[in-house]
């Protein structure tokens, strides 16, 4: 009878183990099916054609004292990311809108874990007297704000770092024309050289990058007037140099790549118009080299990226069709799609300027070029660069403040193009100039 017992337990006991072994293997293969969340570096982001990049503010007002909501920016969130872009690019975090940011892509995480999405976390440096009515600015000396800015974007890091892969110490801080608050390279590079010594000390993740992001100008690979030893310094003391280059500017600062030249002079307007983007492209091209000339006599092994490039679609000003006549929703969406095409063969990473139309950026004239940068308007439409997407059902089941993201125009390329205007002769542009 002891037999019988002990065999029975035995069975028991057998039959234990193979159930709990079952189950295991059906929560093996239940989480399995699950994607898992990833959690990649700066290193295997940046110039990784898979992971497209973008400038992202999500203000909606006239005035950035009008914070976008948590629900809001999960909503840009998903319309991004249906988009294909996984790494954002902010300027501050004085606001609350960079944290609102993080928050929500954690959030989002967590409700699915196969949503993918990084920021290059950007700390806004200024000179002292910046921003007043004083008559001079300090260049070598900053703003008292400076250090609460950066303890601010530690922070924010410390608290994220499976989401903010990058900071970017100033934006256009030490470019010329940016005389309200320009400062000297030497303050970048103070602050570049604390995060890295933060790094260091084990306060940030080794594997968090740090750089700057200013004009190709500033870089290196404008004027001699940049080439400066502190300049030097600094493009040795970041990971990778985040270079700024407009053509869209220039079509009017320095026009000479956008004229139509006469062998063109027989080309149809749509033509001479296409052939104009592709100079414009080109023109973007010779900018970013002349940095990464610059910076391999420096550090041959440094890399470069793009932290800024754009097309606005409205203007009344110099870019207007009384002006150079470069701004209009077909041309900003040749532009990005010739921009995204170089970048994604070059392995160039670009934070293209900007996912949606901000309009506090130049409160007192709702018609000014820098209102109009984004691919999406702020009545939900998709801009003309947008428009194949949307064709593809991209963004089915989207909605931006509750509305479903359209085509501007019903999508009628006729009515798009009725306000697209070629760019001048060369020969036209001289003779107002000789008369």
């Amino acid at each position: 009878m002891k037999q019988i017992r002990n065999g029975f337990k035995k069975l028991q006991y057998h039959h234990i183990s193979q159930l709990l072994l079952f189950i295991a293997c059906l929560l093996l293969l239940s989480c399995s099916g699950q994607p898992k969340s990833k959690d990649r570096t700066a290193a295997e982001i940046l110039g990784n054609p898979s992971y497209q990049a973008i400038c992202y503010g999500g203000y909606r007002e006239n005035t950035r004292d009008v914070q976008p909501t948590l629900d809001q920016v999960k909503e840009d969130m998903k319309i991004l990311s249906a988009m294909g872009i996984n790494i954002l690019r902010t300027y501050n975090v004085f606001y609350d809108e960079a944290a609102t940011l993080l928050k929500a892509i954690r959030e989002l995480k967590q409700d699915d874990p196969s949503f993918e999405m990084y920021v290059m976390l950007g700390a806004w440096i200024d000179c002292k007297n910046a921003w007043t009515d004083l008559p001079e600015r300090i260049r070598n000396i900053e703003s008292e704000a400076n250090s609460a800015e950066i303890e601010r974007a530690v922070k924010l890091a410390q608290e994220y770092p499976e989401i903010v892969k990058i900071i970017a110490v100033g934006n256009e801080a030490m470019v010329h024309w940016a005389w309200n608050y320009y400062v000297d390279p030497a303050i970048i590079l103070k602050w570049v050289n604390h995060l890295q010594k933060l790094k260091q000390e084990g306060a940030l993740p080794q594997t968090l990058w740090i750089t700057s992001s200013d004009n190709f100008a500033s870089w290196g690979g404008g004027s001699t007037e940049y080439h400066k030893e502190d300049l030097n310094r600094l493009i040795q003391a970041v990971d990778y140099v985040s270079v700024h280059t407009y053509p869209m500017h220039d079509t009017h600062y320095n026009p000479d790549f956008w004229f139509v030249p006469e062998t063109d002079s027989i080309l149809s307007d749509s033509l001479k118009i296409d052939a104009a983007m592709l100079r414009a492209r080109d023109y973007a091209r010779s900018q970013f080299e002349s940095v990464r000339a610059y910076v391999k006599k420096i550090d041959a092994n440094k890399p470069v990226h793009i932290g800024e490039t754009g097309w606005s679609s409205f203007s009344d000003g110099f870019y207007g069709p009384e002006g150079s006549k470069a701004v209009d929703e077909y041309k900003s969406g040749i532009y990005y799609h010739l921009t995204r095409e170089w970048t994604n063969q070059a392995g160039i990473s670009c934070f293209y300027f900007e996912a949606f139309d901000e309009r506090w950026k130049d409160a007192a004239n709702p018609n000014g070029s820098e209102n109009h940068f984004g691919l999406i308007n702020l009545q939900g439409k998709l801009k003309y660069a947008l428009w194949e997407m949307a064709d593809a059902g991209t963004f089915e089941n989207l909605t931006r403040d509750g509305k479903p993201l359209t085509k501007t125009l019903d999508g009628d390329h006729g009515a798009l193009m009725l306000n697209v205007k070629a760019p001048p002769l060369r020969s036209e542009v001289q003779q107002v100039i000789n008369h």
